[in-house]
């Protein structure tokens, strides 16, 4: 697909414009390359980490990956000028057990979110499992793939009768219809069988940087602005397929307010994603 460059600041003369080019060009390979040195540097102390019993072993797999990834997102905002708003979170950390349901707009929010939870299980694509990157590190965290639907059940089951937190993005991939993509009824369906509320959460980017339509060594723009708002929460469903949808109109209606004023103003798009900056 191809896509426009991302717009230039009209403030900036031709040669500061060009050098802060640069400059997000840098913090882009600086960002990328941190977060492969924090999986590599964490692979060889997971492998002998792996053998230790189940319990002990989840605990410090999470507490790790928290850790590492809040380590991740400081660097980013000392470094490569993006900022996190993500003081509401907080508020959530003694919530458990509780589904935590998220729209995905981009690669980075797992990143985001396992940043401020310690025991927060995350429901991940099966291929993840054998990447180099991230495997090691989500197996000893004992998160679930997402490959057997029964056995995605019965591992969240145990996680949450464990007063965990999961983490499921319903829309199942990044988002390309946006606000939200249609919901599967996961989240309704472990809730019912679990009577564990949903706490919603909304995510939102300045830029649909690291998107679905954004190539990962496209250079961001800068500054990138991340917020996470605490959204709804919502009882155990008695009707999964009734739920299902209420849940996915909540995403479209209250990602559209924010991000409706803005689009309308600037009118860019990027690949039919909107590159508005709806954050203060």
């Amino acid at each position: 697909m191809n896509m426009p460059p991302a717009a230039p600041d009209r403030r900036r003369g031709p040669l500061a414009g060009a050098l802060f080019a640069a400059y997000e060009t840098l913090a882009m390979l600086l960002g990328l390359g941190m977060l492969a040195a924090i999986c590599l540097a964490w692979l060889p102390v997971t492998l002998p980490l792996s053998l230790l019993p189940h319990n002990p072993g989840r605990r410090l797999g999470r507490l790790a990956i928290m850790g590492s990834f809040r380590f991740y997102l400081w660097f980013l905002g000392v470094f490569c000028y993006c900022r996190f708003d993500l003081d509401d979170l907080d508020s959530l950390r003694r919530d458990a057990p509780l589904i935590i349901v998220a729209n995905h707009p981009s690669l980075l929010d797992a990143v985001i979110l396992l940043s401020r939870f310690p025991n927060m299980v995350c429901v991940m694509k099966a291929a993840l499992a054998g990447n180099i990157l991230f495997g090691a590190g989500a197996r000893l965290a004992r998160y679930i793939c997402n490959d057997v639907p029964l056995q995605v059940i019965l591992r969240a089951r145990e996680e949450l009768r464990d007063g965990g937190q999961l983490l499921l993005f319903p829309e199942g991939t990044r988002t390309t219809e946006f606000p939200v993509n249609p919901c599967s009824g996961s989240a309704g369906l472990i809730s019912a069988r679990t009577g564990v509320p949903i706490q919603a959460l909304l995510i939102e980017f300045s830029t649909p940087y690291l998107g679905k339509a954004w190539p990962l060594f496209r250079r961001p723009s800068l500054p990138l602005r991340v917020r996470v708002r605490v959204g709804r929460r919502f009882a155990p469903p008695k009707d999964v397929p009734v739920f299902t949808r209420e849940l996915e109109a909540y995403f479209r209606d209250e990602l559209s307010a924010a991000l409706g004023p803005a689009a309308e103003c600037r009118g860019e798009r990027v690949g039919g994603e909107p590159v508005a900056d709806p954050l203060p």
